[in-house]
């Protein structure tokens, strides 16, 4: 049962591997006994910390998802390190809070490239190495919003509804082709992203009762998920949103 989970001898590629959720996939994923390369513009020395401890292998690259050409020399980069990729996670991602009629053309933009746009680039770019060999995992990192509208964040809502349904656009076209693409939908995590929310009191204990499991998600919820999408344990899952949300979807 053990070997179904593990993923020794992988190798994955994640995006805003600095903190918050994508510190915890990348230690989870390491865990498991995949090489980890982290992506972002953030240090991620506390990523490199976490992960060396336990004895695995990190390496990061820097990089900026909002500029045009970033996704295609990530991946060049990842590949001249470790000669492969098994495993994509798209995890980096921002959000702005402001109202519908206010909303800036500028803020519109630059959430859709960081979070949309950035996603397909990397899939197709990764995708076509993992097309090579016939083999891969893709898992994209959706949100409650890709099933809901949310307040004050349009950008957001639809960047995550386009995540989705990319998601489920190509698993239709890779799985009888070896490479498996799944998203993982958090619910309401304590991160960088949602400390306005955590900090408007009356909102955080609307949005707590809201959740059957009685609190925020953290990090660490979602290294269970990840890792089941990226090895051998979900081989045959293929184009599913995975919510780890604590039961809001059921509420």
């Amino acid at each position: 049962m053990q070997s179904l989970f593990s993923l020794e001898g992988k190798v994955a590629l994640l995006t805003g591997a600095s903190r918050g959720l994508g510190q915890g996939m990348a230690v989870g994923l390491a865990e498991a006994g995949a090489t980890v390369i982290g992506a972002g513009m953030s240090d991620m020395s506390e990523t490199r910390q976490k992960i060396e401890e336990i004895g695995g292998t990190f390496h990061d690259l820097k990089v900026d998802l909002s500029r045009e050409q970033a996704a295609k020399q990530l991946v060049s980069e990842a590949l001249e390190v470790t000669n492969k990729i098994d495993i994509l996670v798209n995890n980096a991602g921002i959000i702005r809070r402001e109202n519908a009629e206010n909303f800036s053309d500028d803020d519109w933009y630059e959430v859709i490239k960081v979070n949309q746009h950035s996603v397909f680039q990397l899939c197709r770019e990764v995708g076509k190495h993992m097309l090579e060999h016939e083999s891969g995992r893709i898992i994209n990192v959706a949100s409650m919003l890709s099933f809901q509208g949310g307040l004050r964040v349009p950008a957001y809502t639809a960047s995550k509804h386009a995540v989705a349904g990319l998601t489920k656009s190509l698993a239709n076209e890779w799985s009888s082709r070896g490479i498996n693409v799944n998203a993982i939908a958090p619910g309401y995590m304590e991160t960088d992203n949602t400390s306005q929310l955590r900090a408007n009191k009356e909102r955080n204990e609307y949005i707590t009762s809201r959740i059957p499991q009685g609190r925020w998600g953290t990090p660490e919820d979602l290294k269970g998920a990840v890792i089941f999408l990226a090895s051998n344990a979900g081989s045959y899952v293929n184009g599913h949103i995975l919510c780890v949300d604590g039961g809001w979807m059921s509420s």
